[in-house]
């Protein structure tokens, strides 16, 4: 029997979703792929976390790393070709021509021919987050596991769900130009990885590497402040919407600005300790040379086992770990007698 408690419940429940998904959705995406509800992707982005933070490295345990340079070549360059496609039909919707204004623009639900572009692209634009997710797959085929960050991951894992909701309720107008910005860091992004994959003789033209991290930094404060001004403006654009895509771009501000630290700044004390052991390893072998074989030798094997130490002046700050406390105890003294 079904009480009235129940019963008000259950209507409760069907008109939020029928407010949420039928009653205030665009009608323009309703049917096509995977629009109807979240729930499919949300399964998908559910799964994938599972296969490249758990099922994957168990499959991988105990099989060599997969040789995937040509896949990769491929991969990149159609990742390379898409998003020039949807920069294009992002930006010919409206950013590129001066349709468009960047202090504020309304969604657009006519049926102008220009306006069902731009819906269209949106859907693409939300569907290349799918294939991103190879990204990931294949460091996990190769047995890169130390790129599968967290950072990496919850990117990844979020964007599907994050840009549905922008194709099911507000497919246009000013939350595009987020889709515009991201495209074209990707274009330069995926251009990077294309030459990476080409092999040693192009490494020559990677220099620029760090600055990419840099790039998408600046991406994410360009979205931040094309987002929040709208709420010091008028404009018929959602509220919600607004905070939904500023605090997306802040909260990837402060991940890949954290990366940025761990990754280069780490890389800078470890040029420090590499600089010094070269200078020991030069002087002891002047002074003899059989124990200097010996030693530098040590060293060599211990700095390979990530037993990186910062210096700062005049102590001894450890960033790392050493297989034991004589290691440790082995590099600081190396150091001081290098000063």
């Amino acid at each position: 029997m079904v009480t009235n408690y129940e019963f008000n419940t259950h209507s409760y429940i069907s008109v939020c979703c029928c407010i949420f998904f039928v009653c205030v959705s665009d009608p323009r995406t309703g049917k096509w792929p995977l629009m109807s509800s979240p729930f499919p992707t949300l399964a998908i982005c559910l799964s994938y976390i599972y296969v490249v933070k758990v099922l994957g490295p168990k499959l991988m345990e105990n099989k060599k790393p997969m040789e995937l340079r040509k896949v990769l070549i491929y991969y990149n360059l159609f990742q390379v070709l898409f998003s020039v496609w949807l920069f294009i039909e992002i930006g010919m919707s409206g950013w590129l021509t001066g349709r468009y204004s960047l202090r504020c623009e309304p969604v657009d639900y006519s049926s102008h021919p220009v306006t069902i572009r731009t819906v269209h692209a949106c859907w693409w634009y939300y569907f290349s987050k799918f294939t991103e997710f190879f990204d990931t797959i294949f460091f996990v085929l190769r047995k890169k596991n130390e790129h599968v960050s967290t950072l990496h991951v919850i990117h990844h894992g979020v964007m599907p769900m994050s840009v549905w909701f922008g194709v099911k309720f507000t497919p246009g107008g000013h939350s595009t130009f987020f889709g515009l910005i991201n495209t074209f860091v990707h274009i330069v992004m995926y251009t990077y990885y294309l030459l990476s994959a080409l092999g040693p003789h192009y490494q020559k033209y990677l220099w620029w590497k760090k600055y990419l991290t840099t790039f998408q930094m600046v991406q994410f404060v360009v979205i931040m402040v094309h987002a929040f001004q709208l709420l010091f403006t008028e404009c018929n654009y959602p509220r919600a919407f607004v905070w939904f895509i500023g605090m997306h771009a802040v909260m990837f501000f402060f991940l890949f600005n954290e990366f940025y630290k761990q990754a280069y700044q780490k890389k800078r004390r470890i040029s420090v300790v590499k600089t010094r052991v070269e200078k020991v390893c030069s002087k002891q072998y002047s002074k003899n040379k059989l124990h200097s074989v010996f030693l530098c030798w040590n060293t060599v094997f211990i700095m390979n086992k990530l037993c990186w130490l910062y210096i700062e002046k005049p102590t001894y700050k450890k960033v790392g770990s050493c297989h034991s406390n004589a290691d440790r105890q082995y590099v600081i003294y190396m150091l001081k007698i290098s000063q």
